[in-house]
């Protein structure tokens, strides 16, 4: 469950092990504060840790269970932040999604994290080599933290960018191709992906402005560049979501637009044939009086009209653009 619980100090790792029930402790003091990670963690696990730094029921309750939208609320002198971490799956054009929860106090991090993917142990080995940031204290992990998800959403969004061009040269391509159900399924995607990107603008202009303690007046420089980041990423999944209805909305034009064609190849065509047909129709009724019916040229004249008229049709078609 415990990934790593380390205290910090000035900027700097404290060497040696330190035990969850000393955590709180040993984060006392000036300048001192401990940073907790933790993965998918059990209702029984995270209790010690819930009692070590007194965090509320309900954050608990939503760091546990997860499959919670990105936010951040307030309990006492501590925030309780969510983050969707995403994903894309090359192979089936899929993106996955995961969390992280962070609860920050003046002088404690905890972070839980959910999935496989946007593993924060590199995060970690980077930030311990910047005591300069490490000295801001909490505040500096979070960004870190922060500043790592909203990174990751990039080439997410580029990748879906190449899937929506995609898209659009299918839709209007001369090949009788049925793109509808990729464009649905790309749409589930972007939304996926919304759900995001979008909740998460609000928070990070809290912390942009520094409405928290463990925000400094150095971090906030830092936030602000992650805050412009995710309303960059936010208004490109955004076009994205505008861009795809109207891709659908051209789509089933072409198919209306495709279709009359085909209706008018199918009457100029039924028409054509309607002629031999009606000749053909008239001549085989074996009436005994009919007209040219005993002259010797009136099967090959028969025929001969029957070629000029569709001949005729033919060409009238084409003009009109029919077939």
């Amino acid at each position: 469950m415990i990934v790593d619980c380390a205290v910090y100090e000035d900027g700097s790792r404290q060497a040696g092990d330190l035990k969850l029930h000393e955590a709180y402790e040993a984060a006392a003091g000036h300048g001192r504060f401990v940073w907790v990670g933790l993965h998918e963690p059990t209702p029984d696990e995270f209790d010690s840790v819930a009692r070590e730094f007194n965090l509320h029921e309900l954050a608990v309750e939503d760091a546990i269970k997860a499959h919670q939208r990105p936010k951040l609320e307030v309990y006492g002198d501590s925030v309780f932040l969510v983050l969707k971490t995403v994903i894309y799956i090359e192979a089936t054009s899929d993106v996955e999604t995961g969390e992280i929860m962070a609860f920050v106090g003046p002088e404690f991090i905890v972070t839980v994290r959910h999935g496989q993917h946007t593993d924060l142990h590199p995060i970690r080995q980077r930030l311990e080599e910047r005591s300069d940031l490490l000295r801001c204290g909490p505040g500096a992990v979070l960004h870190a933290v922060v500043d790592r998800v909203v990174d990751d959403y990039e080439p997410v969004v580029e990748a879906i960018d190449q899937d929506v061009e995609e898209v659009e040269r299918a839709v209007f391509s001369d090949e009788r191709s049925q793109p509808t159900e990729q464009i649905y399924k790309l749409q589930r995607e972007v939304l996926e992906l919304h759900r995001a990107t979008a909740p998460l603008v609000e928070p990070l202009a809290r912390l942009a402005r520094g409405e928290f303690d463990f925000v400094n007046d150095e971090l906030k420089a830092y936030f602000r560049d992650v805050y412009d980041h995710i309303v960059r990423e936010n208004e490109q999944v955004e076009a994205f979501r505008d861009l795809l209805h109207s891709v659908l909305e051209a789509n089933l034009a072409q198919v209306s637009v495709r279709q009359n064609d085909d209706m008018r190849k199918i009457s100029a065509w039924v028409a054509i044939l309607a002629v031999p047909t009606m000749v053909a129709g008239i001549y085989g009724m074996n009436f005994e009086h009919m007209p040219e019916l005993k002259w010797r040229y009136g099967y090959p004249m028969a025929l001969m009209l029957m070629l000029v008229i569709c001949a005729a049709l033919h060409r009238y078609f084409k003009r009109v653009g029919w077939l």
